[in-house]
C-alpha cells in the first residue's frame, strides 16, 4: 500500500516552524538550536513562548551549515571562520548546491595566499586543477595540501622551539 502526502505544500517563501525545518534537513530540533547559539548569523524570528519561524533565507543557511558540518567535515570553528572570511552569501550558496565549485575556489586560493613559500604550492595548484573533474581526485589533493601544511607547521614548531632537525 503506498501513503500519498496529502499535507499542502507552502509556498517557497513561507516561514517555516523548527520542527518542518529539522524534517526538512534530517536534523534534530536541538541541533538548529544549538547552531543558533554558536552562529549568530542564524536569526530566525522568534514569536510569543519562543516559537521560532524561519524565513526561506535562513533555510539556506542552515542548509549551507549543514552541507559544510556534515558533507564537507568542517568543525563548528571550521564554519565560524567561513563565515568571517567568506561570508553568509558563500554559505547560502553552499547549501544551495552552488558551493560545490566555490569549494574549489577556496583551496586554490588558500594555496595562492601561500605563495612563493611554500615549495609545493605550485604543484598543489597543478592539483586542485586537475582534481576539478571530480570531487574524488578534488578531495584527495586537498588532503595532500593539508599533509604538507601539518609538516610545516611541524618544521616551524622546532624552529621555534629549538629543536634540532631531523635530516
Amino acid at each position: 500500500m503506498t501513503v500519498i502526502d496529502t499535507a499542502p505544500r507552502k509556498s517557497p517563501d513561507a516561514f517555516r516552524t523548527i520542527s518542518e525545518v529539522a524534517a526538512d534537513l534530517d536534523v534534530p530540533q536541538h541541533v538548529l538550536r544549538f547552531w543558533e547559539s554558536k552562529f549568530s548569523q542564524i536569526r530566525p524570528l522568534k514569536r510569543g513562548g519562543g516559537r521560532r519561524y524561519y524565513r526561506p533565507e535562513d533555510v539556506d543557511l542552515l542548509r549551507g551549515v549543514r552541507a559544510l558540518l556534515y558533507k564537507d567535515g568542517y568543525t563548528i570553528k571550521g564554519v565560524q571562520k567561513v563565515f568571517k572570511d567568506q561570508g553568509v552569501r558563500f554559505i547560502v550558496e553552499t547549501g544551495r548546491g552552488v558551493g560545490e565549485a566555490s569549494v574549489a575556489g577556496l583551496a586554490r586560493a588558500a594555496v595562492e595566499t601561500m605563495g612563493d613559500d611554500v615549495p609545493a604550492s605550485a604543484s598543489a595548484s597543478r592539483a586542485l586543477e586537475e582534481a576539478d573533474e571530480s570531487d574524488e581526485e578534488l578531495r584527495e589533493a586537498l588532503t595532500a595540501i593539508a599533509k604538507r601544511l601539518r609538516t610545516l607547521k611541524t618544521e616551524i614548531d622546532r624552529g621555534l622551539s629549538g629543536e634540532p632537525e631531523d635530516f
